[in-house]
């Protein structure tokens, strides 16, 4: 999964590279750090090796559903790149793209999916789609600039952070509600919710500010999200 998401970040940063140029001179291309052809590399030699991966880890009579599954990360992954990317619609690919995270790595590692699983992967979507949000608001100016008609700048400034705001409340709920009724242990309950402050916490960050406010508060979530799915799943596979 590391090396398909390389692919699918360093081809991002390939066809974001003229936008960036004067807008975000810190990006790797922009700042010479990284050269197109390097880029270009990492994207070939990802998903190669990401492929390749996915088969020989994969459990036994895993193997095509897995590589069917990398497939599908990285189609959805270079499809936001490609075409959703600074349009309304590019909130879709993370809502389908992130619920298909928790699922290969379980997969992959057991050849099974448990029952609750039909929880975690809607819910992953919402989160996916609160991200896109967050992630569009993060490149507003720079989109507007453009003239990339992003969902940020579809919804407007204070409506899309209401209603990314809005959904990570949602995923929030759910799990925390799921563990409750699961009847977890109260410290499991306390981790969720630590990490689940921790995500409000960069959705209250991002709520004004600059640019760089609102791309630090993009990460925060980013990191964020991923520890209150860590700890959710965590607290799911240990409840009685």
């Amino acid at each position: 999964m590391t090396a398909l998401q390389v692919a699918i970040g360093s081809l991002n940063d390939l066809v974001d590279a003229p936008l960036d140029a004067g807008r975000k001179p810190g990006k790797p291309i922009p700042s010479g750090l990284v050269t197109t052809t390097l880029a270009r590399a990492l994207v070939v030699g990802g998903t190669v090796l990401g492929a390749v991966l996915s088969v020989l880890g994969a459990p036994p009579g895993a193997g095509v559903v897995m590589l069917g599954l990398a497939g599908l990360v990285l189609a959805i992954g270079f499809a936001y790149d490609l075409r959703a990317k600074g349009t309304p619609w590019s909130w879709l690919p993370f809502a389908l793209g992130i619920p298909l995270l928790p699922v290969f790595g379980w997969y992959g590692a057991s050849g099974s999916l448990p029952s609750w699983f039909g929880a975690l992967v809607p819910t992953a979507a919402i989160a996916g789609s609160a991200l896109a949000i967050a992630n569009a608001r993060a490149d507003l100016e720079r989109d507007a600039d453009a003239g990339v008609r992003s969902v940020a700048i579809r919804l407007g400034t204070d409506r899309s952070w209401r209603l990314h705001a809005v959904l990570w409340v949602v995923v929030v709920a759910i799990a925390i509600g799921w563990l409750v009724a699961l009847g977890s242990d109260a410290r499991a309950v306390l981790a969720v919710g630590a990490a689940a402050g921790l995500v409000i916490a960069g959705v209250v960050v991002g709520r004004q500010g600059s640019p760089a406010r609102r791309e630090r508060a993009w990460e925060i979530e980013s990191i964020a999200g991923v520890a209150l799915a860590v700890t959710w799943l965590l607290a799911v596979g240990s409840a009685p």
